[in-house]
């Protein structure tokens, strides 16, 4: 294996140090079986990657009551069987207002105290341990064009949490030792503003870390957020490098029967739009001679603003395989082409 995912990088400003990729977990309990989760945690983890992703609604997609919480109990028995909680970094996420989180808790809404704390101590007894390394808002509570909406129409926030509230109850909970940082997830620019001003303005805790969509196929990042990331020495955790599997190139000759997009179509990657864009940046890899999956997850971690990119695999040869080309060189001249599509199709599945 490369000793790229053994680098260590600080995330935002906290103590905490993440390899340069984390392991995606949302698929165990749906598509990926325990057993098969349990060997993709022992593979990632001996290979140096240090950063685990996860949330309390995972498995997905579809979250629903029956599965609810699955994820973290799976994570939480190899933990236990193999005793390597010291040696992982594990960044939860609270589950935010949607009509598929209803049956979370006691259905509850907003990110105010009692909601964080809920969430978090259901996650440590799944997790089996007394502590997160990174606890995340999983999409903001308030009215917003977060997680594939182009527009912004000014709506009603109803009964949601002022960021300020929500820190607090953070703060407390890292007071306690249960938590060791704070970042937030499917955010926008203003929203990651709003709370390093509210940290600043009244000694909270400071977020260290954004987690948002970013690959080829999405690269609105870019816009905003970069400068951003930049400037406020903030840590860009990347999901869905591959699109849901889409820059892999398996799907350009008819989708595997046994695959997350065959399974669990996504309007975000199944665009007509998405489509050609993808069938393009594939040509492009393969003309070079790399793995279309290669060159998609190098581009990505080759981004000065992303600090980890998360990946994920229905299958432990793809995760291998994941991980061993993240770090592909890719020549300048690939690079013109993929910026030639780019400017053609820009940002398909945001």
């Amino acid at each position: 294996m490369t000793a790229f995912p053994r680098q260590r990088r600080r995330l935002g400003t906290s103590d905490l140090l993440v390899s340069p990729l984390s392991l995606g977990t949302m698929t165990f309990g749906r598509i990926v079986t325990p057993d098969e989760a349990h060997r993709q945690l022992s593979l990632a983890f001996d290979s140096g990657i240090n950063l685990l992703d996860t949330a309390e609604m995972y498995p997905a997609p579809e979250p629903d009551a029956e599965t609810f919480g699955d994820t973290e109990r799976i994570i939480g028995d190899w933990l236990k069987a193999s005793g390597r909680r010291a040696d992982v970094v594990i960044g939860t996420k609270v589950a935010g207002p949607a009509p598929y989180t209803r049956h979370i808790g006691s259905g509850r809404m907003r990110f105010d105290g009692p909601t964080i704390r809920e969430a978090l101590e259901g996650s440590l007894r799944r997790l089996r341990t007394d502590y997160v390394d990174l606890l995340q808002l999983h999409w903001p509570d308030r009215s917003t064009n977060a997680l594939m909406q182009l527009g912004y129409v000014p709506g009603d926030d109803g009964d949601a949490a002022a960021i300020e509230e929500t820190l607090e109850a953070i703060a407390a909970l890292i007071a306690e030792g249960k938590v060791r940082a704070v970042g937030v997830s499917n955010e926008t620019p203003w929203g990651i503003w709003r709370f390093l001003e509210a940290a600043g303005r009244a000694g909270l805790p400071r977020i260290a870390s954004v987690s948002n969509a970013y690959s080829l196929l999405n690269r609105a990042a870019e816009v905003g957020l970069a400068e951003f990331l930049h400037r406020d020495a903030l840590s860009l955790i990347a999901y869905q490098p591959l699109g849901m599997g889409m820059l892999s190139g398996k799907y350009e000759d008819g989708a595997p029967a046994i695959a997350r997009l065959t399974q669990y179509p996504h309007r975000r990657y199944t665009s007509p739009a998405c489509q050609r864009a993808t069938s393009r940046y594939v040509g492009i890899a393969r003309r070079h001679g790399i793995a279309p999956a290669d060159m998609a997850i190098a581009f990505v971690t080759s981004r000065p603003f992303v600090t980890s990119t998360i990946i994920a695999a229905t299958r432990i040869a793809d995760l291998r395989a994941n991980i061993a080309g993240a770090a592909t060189p890719l020549p300048p001249e690939l690079l013109a082409e993929i910026e030639a599509v780019h400017a053609d199709l820009s940002n398909p599945s945001h």
